[in-house]
């Protein structure tokens, strides 16, 4: 069998083994690239508030409203989303998650979120597990994310074109032919012309499965380090304080607003036990989790440990952290949404056109055989 054949045989089975896999993960990242645009427009009442000339309430005020209205949920994270967004408190129990929304200048309850009814939140699950356990679902998609690339590769290896003759042809699709013909081209053109970014869209969806892939890109644009070391939090003394202070979380939000001042989004963690920190986390930009700070404080006196703006990471860092950005598009704001949804899109066809190309020759193959 020689190479193209090896070639054409690799592309077709990999293609059958993981086609439907491919096509669900494409198909819901299309859905999930503009969420937060469509959340915003259907859930405007509780996204947004009015913008007022006053500081945001302290993250223990809004915890205290959210225990008041959840009691039996511990609260892990408060949230400030921009000067005319909503708050969230982020709690969680034994059986569910639930995230609250609040005015952060009033305070005012706005609404209840549960993760688990949620759409949106759904078709990310299914993009990232297919809905089964994460310890088995991230492995599928994670093993047909990587055949997915591979049929990148063997499919520009068929696509290239032998001969001058065949360049023109190669890059086009022939619409006044029979619609088998049609398929074939847009399979091949099509599969071409989003190579390049389906393939930097699959390497950032591995990420999310496999903790390698984030290594590789920290080593590959530092030349090398690790990332564990660069993104190890501090470890504290625990032995000196009998328990956590409400005041101290206030005093690392206050201190996170003097070093960030301009920063539109930023969060706060809440110690869940003995040894944790605060650790707060600033964006310059609204709804885009790139170019971020961190800070890490003590969770007895809010005293500042450690220190992380992001001028100070080393370019593999910021390249880690861009990659949610990157793989939803969102790094290059609209028009970043807009590439991946359409190459999401194409890509999600590209299963489907290749089946019909497989199926349309395995039936021309019986009729032959019958015919003979």
């Amino acid at each position: 069998m020689g190479f193209t054949k090896q070639i054409r045989f690799l592309h077709k089975w990999l293609g059958l083994i993981s086609g439907l896999i491919v096509f669900i993960v494409c198909i819901t990242g299309c859905i999930f690239c503009f969420h937060d645009e469509i959340k915003d427009i259907t859930r405007k009442e509780w996204r947004f508030v009015e913008p007022q000339n006053k500081p945001f309430l302290m993250p223990s005020v809004l915890q205290q409203k959210a225990v008041e209205i959840v009691p039996k949920n511990k609260s892990s994270m408060v949230s400030y989303y921009g000067q005319n967004r909503s708050a969230i408190v982020y709690t969680y129990s034994d059986t569910e998650n639930l995230y609250l929304y609040f005015n952060p200048y009033t305070g005012e309850y706005l609404k209840t979120e549960n993760p688990k009814t949620d759409f949106f939140i759904i078709v990310e699950y299914i993009h990232l597990y297919l809905l089964l356990p994460d310890y088995i679902g991230k492995h599928i998609i994670g093993v047909s994310t990587i055949i997915f690339i591979l049929l990148l590769i063997s499919g520009i290896i068929q696509w290239w074109p032998k001969r001058k003759s065949d360049i023109k042809r190669s890059f086009t699709v022939k619409w006044s032919a029979k619609w088998r013909r049609v398929n074939y081209d847009w399979h091949n053109t099509s599969g071409f012309y989003i190579a390049l970014i389906a393939f930097i869209l699959a390497i950032t969806g591995l990420t999310f499965t496999y903790e390698w892939v984030g290594d590789g890109i920290y080593k590959t644009f530092n030349f090398g380090g690790d990332k564990a070391v660069e993104t190890k939090a501090p470890i504290i003394d625990t032995t000196k304080f009998n328990s956590n202070s409400i005041t101290a979380v206030d005093r690392a939000f206050i201190q996170t607003l003097k070093m960030q001042p301009k920063a539109e989004m930023l969060f706060v963690t809440l110690p869940q036990q003995k040894g944790d920190l605060i650790n707060t986390g600033a964006y310059p930009h609204t709804l885009r989790y790139d170019h971020q700070s961190n800070y890490y404080f003590h969770p007895y006196d809010g005293k500042l440990i450690q220190s992380d703006p992001y001028h100070t990471k080393s370019l593999g860092l910021k390249v880690v952290e861009m990659n949610y950005g990157i793989h939803t598009g969102q790094v290059l704001d609209l028009p970043g949404k807009i590439i991946a949804f359409t190459v999401s899109l194409i890509a999600s066809a590209l299963p489907v056109t290749g089946f019909v190309i497989w199926f349309g020759r395995r039936k021309k193959s019986k009729n032959k055989k019958t015919a003979h």
